[in-house]
């Protein structure tokens, strides 16, 4: 089989997010937030946990300690006892804890809107940033490349195998082969797709609206 050209695959690229989007449509985040700060503490609570899981908490979570001043005042062994049925939430809860207390003391209270100063808060990573800009302020610098965006991205062969297990190269790839007019809705609409479709162990391959696109099903 020839080497797939980058304009090919390019191509390729622009039709699956064509298609998903008159599948989809806009799709709302899938956590409960009312603002970027409970926005900021959701997401970093999601990593290897379910977004179901995550809004069973954030209610209790939350009513606690509404907003970066209140949660900057508690003791992570109280926010433990309210995220105890998370994944890794001894972790999550020293982090929900130290980025509340940066966000008051670096940055007056208010989530910083740019990559670079999220990227400081404790538990912050790239995925996270760029869910943060893109959902709470409206501002698309990249693609959050979650474990269903990272799937379907290479079984749809549009990253190299070789970055299958590095999200951020994964998404380097994306960023290089989308227009910048696709990006905002990749994330979400993927999951969606590879919740109903794409999934992890059965992916439904005679039902995809993809498979005359994607390597995986041909």
């Amino acid at each position: 089989m020839p080497r797939e050209t980058n304009a090919s695959r390019r191509e390729r690229a622009i039709e699956v997010c064509e298609r998903l989007n008159r599948r989809y449509g806009p799709v709302e985040c899938f956590l409960d937030h009312q603002n970027p700060f409970r926005l900021v503490i959701s997401v970093l609570l999601s990593a290897q946990t379910t977004d179901a899981q995550v809004n069973k908490v954030t209610p209790e979570l939350f009513r606690r300690w509404p907003t970066p001043y209140e949660m900057a005042g508690a003791s992570v062994a109280d926010v433990m006892d309210v995220i105890k049925s998370l994944g890794f939430y001894k972790t999550k809860a020293k982090h929900c804890v130290e980025a509340a207390k940066m966000i008051v003391a670096d940055f007056d209270g208010e989530v910083p809107s740019t990559m670079r100063e999220l990227q400081k808060l404790p538990g912050v990573g790239r995925k996270t940033a760029n869910i943060v800009l893109n959902v709470g302020f409206g501002i698309v610098e990249g693609i959050a490349v979650d474990t269903h965006v990272n799937r379907i991205a290479h079984r749809l062969a549009l990253s190299p195998k070789t970055h299958e297990k590095e999200p951020l190269k994964t998404e380097q790839d994306l960023l290089k082969i989308l227009p910048h007019e696709y990006w905002e809705s990749v994330n979400h609409q993927w999951i969606s797709f590879g919740r109903e479709i794409c999934s992890a162990r059965s992916p439904k391959c005679a039902e995809c609206p993809l498979a005359d696109l994607c390597p995986s099903c041909n």
